[in-house]
């Protein structure tokens, strides 16, 4: 099993703020999110729906669709995703860590920090790392997925010359 992966403040204050709005219960509703007591965290904020299809034939049993992306997180995406489902991005779709990450969530109800490379119009950004919390309005099946995402920059400071070595 790799080693967990470092929550940033960024992905802290999230979790902080989902284990406070859902109280005694596994997980929060997306009516208990109140964006005036996480401005901070609106840009990065990602809510995605989590649909599920239980028709015969249907690709994937579960899809995922970009309901609200913040400012900073739609600035450095790719492309443009509101409203889009993940099964239509050709590399979004399983078995990508994204989507298994998203999956294991919706599988499991409980929080996950997940970390991915960078792809995206910004070169100085290396990965991605992102905390999804899951939100039911049942209490019982995830419907939806509170995402914050963190953009972890490029290292850009010049290389360190040796002692004694011009």
């Amino acid at each position: 099993m790799p080693p967990p992966i470092q929550k940033t403040p960024l992905l802290q204050q999230a979790q902080d703020y989902w284990d406070r709005i859902r109280g005694n219960r596994p997980m929060p509703a997306r009516r208990d999110l109140d964006p005036a007591a996480i401005v901070p965290l609106l840009p990065h904020v990602v809510l995605m729906d989590v649909l599920r299809d239980g028709s015969p034939g249907a690709a994937w049993p579960i899809d995922f669709r970009y309901r609200l992306l913040g400012t900073l997180a739609d600035a450095n995406m790719s492309a443009r995703y509101t409203g889009r489902r993940m099964s239509e991005l050709p590399h979004q779709r399983p078995p990508g860590e994204l989507w298994t990450g998203l999956q294991w969530v919706a599988e499991h109800r409980v929080p996950r920090v997940n970390s991915v490379p960078y792809v995206g119009p910004h070169k100085d950004f290396m990965k991605v790392v992102d905390i999804m919390l899951p939100l039911s309005e049942d209490g019982e099946t995830v419907n939806m997925l509170f995402c914050v995402i963190d953009f972890v920059p490029r290292d850009t400071r010049p290389a360190r010359s040796t002692p004694g070595i011009p």
